[in-house]
């Protein structure tokens, strides 16, 4: 078993680095376990891996998770950080509705946790203690966020590539969103759902 999971390991590392950024990774685990990725999925049980500068990670919205509660549940909160750091509060709730969907516990495989799903070097940086206490987790991304707004002249578009993937990627790319599918998805769906929260959330 141990064999077969190395194999499995070196192969995955081997696909990561010959697909470019630009490639879909899918993964799908039969009913053996056998793990299985591709980049040309068969049915529907393959799910998607994004790459980011925190790793390959999954994105999915969690199951039965009463995700519109704890929108409710952490508004007065995500308003109330948002006008310390001077940020619009639909942006703060769009942010974390992509990476989190409202769940302070969730871990993506890179280890970033909490609803803005902080990296242990990111919540370090920001003086966050514990990763999955909602209000320091806010505030932490919030400061990051920001810091990102300031840093590239209040483009709301580079500031959500550089959250999402890093803020040397952008400057890498002479201030342009890199060319990750991924990254370019993720500015897109932020941008959908902070339009949308501007509509809906006086």
């Amino acid at each position: 078993m141990r064999n077969i999971k190395t194999i499995l390991i070196y192969f995955f590392v081997s696909l990561l680095i010959s697909y470019p950024c630009s490639a879909d990774v899918y993964r799908y685990i039969d009913k053996h376990g056998r793990v299985i990725f591709t980049d040309k999925p068969e049915h529907k049980g393959y799910k998607k891996l994004v790459r980011t500068w925190k790793g390959w990670v999954e994105q999915k919205k969690p199951q039965n998770f009463d995700w519109a509660g704890h929108q409710r549940r952490y508004d007065t909160t995500i308003r109330n950080i948002a006008k310390i750091y001077k940020l619009p509060h639909t942006l703060l709730h769009a942010v974390i509705t992509v990476e989190s969907w409202y769940n302070p516990n969730a871990v993506s495989r890179a280890g970033a946790i909490g609803l803005m799903q902080l990296m242990p070097e990111t919540a370090k940086r920001y003086g966050v203690n514990n990763r999955r206490d909602v209000k320091e987790n806010i505030d932490g991304g919030s400061r990051y966020l920001s810091d990102l707004l300031i840093m590239f002249n209040n483009n709301i578009r580079l500031a959500l590539a550089a959250y999402n993937a890093g803020e040397n990627a952008v400057k890498k790319y002479k201030n342009e969103i890199p060319p990750y599918k991924e990254t370019q998805d993720y500015v897109r769906k932020v941008l959908k759902y902070y339009k949308k929260y501007q509509q809906t959330m006086i």
